[in-house]
This record gives structure tokens, C-alpha cells and sequence, in this order.
């Protein structure tokens, strides 16, 4: 977890007021996590938008960044963290880093994170915004997230998807631990998709709709 839990840039008292509003939105919604909603007080979605979205930061929607990408709904980000179950001495592998801001309440909740973009300008816009947060454990790499990570990389504890697949890519399965879990958006473009978790050994829970924008294979050859 990070050792800056205290340190986020100072908010005014309009936006205090407003991350208090989407906190309550969220609870209401069934997100109970303490510790997940204590990630969200602390971590100012703003610094992960253009200036033209401040006044949407802490509206339950989904919104558009850089290079033609989204970041998730704070409901649907939510949803997908608690579905980790995560422990603070976990590693996570995220899939899909976008702003960055998802990667952001993972490194305020677990012992280590590495997150992967397939465009280098959302790699290196995510960087400078982990450093604003002083996030030392919080990693962004340049990578093709749906290939996984080969070589010397130890298991991660979670996994976790932030957009749609068509199904399970199965090299991510070999980055699990054992015991480990992977939640994931799965469903075909233009149909239902269901947010799922699938353990190591195999087993599956259908945790209920939920859409995101499919993720894309490969390193993007433009942005």
C-alpha cells in the first residue's frame, strides 16, 4: 500500500463535498468496502481528467481520455475491485491502465501493482499522475496486456481486467497464484456482457452485467 495515504494534493471544500456525494452514491449502490472507499476519498479522480471534465469527476459515468480511450464509471470500478477481494499484501496485475486513476485506488489498497497500456502516451500521462500521488508501488508498463507477462515475473495474487474480452486470454492465467483470482468483463462487441471471476483452479462466479469497452490486443502503432 502507499506510504502517502495522507499526502493527496489538497481539494477545496466544493470538492470534498462532491467525492462525500459519490462515496454515498456508491454505498447505496452496494459497495460496502471500507477500505475501497477510503481508496476513493483519498485519490482525486480529477487529476486523471482533462480540465474540461473537473465538474464530471465525481459524476457516476464514464468518460472519455486520451488517445480515443474511456475510463470506467466509478460504480463499474467499484464493482470490479470488490469483486478481487483483495488483501493488503497482494500483487496485482491490472490490465489496461487508461488514466490511470483505477490503478490508483489498487496501489492505495494493496502491497504492489503492476498495470500495463498498450498506448504509450496513456503509459506516460499515468506515470506522471502516480508521481503527484507519490503511488512508489504502483508500476506502469508499455506492454500488450492480453499477452500477459512472460519470463521472470512471480504470480500475482489478482488480476484484474479493466475492459471487455471475448473470453478469458489464457496467458494471463499463467501469471495467477495459486489461489489467486482474475475478474474480467466477458462478452462478445454488441452483446450481453457479464463481469466474472475465475479462480486458478478453474472455477467461475457470475457476478452480473456489466459493460465496458472491449480491450484491444497489441502495442498501439500510433499515441
Amino acid at each position: 500500500m502507499s506510504d502517502a495515504d495522507d499526502e493527496a494534493p489538497v481539494r477545496g471544500a466544493n470538492e470534498r463535498e462532491a467525492c462525500l456525494g459519490l462515496i454515498l452514491d456508491l454505498r447505496s449502490r452496494g459497495i460496502r468496502d471500507t477500505r475501497l472507499l477510503g481508496a476513493i476519498e483519498r485519490v482525486p479522480r480529477r487529476l486523471f481528467l482533462s480540465a474540461r471534465q473537473h465538474m464530471l469527476a465525481y459524476v457516476d459515468t464514464q468518460l472519455p481520455i486520451e488517445c480515443g480511450q474511456t475510463t470506467p464509471a466509478p460504480s463499474a470500478m467499484a464493482r470490479m475491485i470488490t469483486a478481487l477481494e483483495l488483501k493488503p499484501e497482494h500483487r496485482v496485475l491490472h490490465i489496461g491502465t487508461g488514466s490511470g486513476y483505477q490503478a490508483a485506488i489498487l496501489g492505495q489498497m494493496v502491497a504492489q501493482v503492476v498495470t500495463l497500456e498498450r498506448y504509450r502516451t496513456l503509459v506516460e500521462l499515468a506515470r506522471q499522475r502516480l508521481v503527484t500521488l507519490k503511488l512508489a508501488n504502483v508500476e506502469v508498463r508499455h506492454a500488450d496486456g492480453l499477452a500477459g507477462l512472460k519470463g521472470e515475473e512471480e504470480p500475482f495474487d489478482r488480476i484484474l481486467l479493466s475492459g471487455a474480452v471475448s473470453s478469458l486470454p489464457g496467458p494471463l492465467m499463467d501469471n495467477l497464484a495459486e489461489g489467486g483470482l482474475l475478474v474480467a468483463p466477458v462478452g462478445l462487441v454488441g452483446e450481453e456482457q457479464r463481469l466474472i471471476r475465475f479462480s486458478r483452479d478453474g472455477k467461475q462466479a457470475d457476478l452480473g452485467p456489466l459493460r465496458l469497452v472491449p480491450l484491444a490486443e497489441g502495442l498501439a502503432t500510433r499515441l
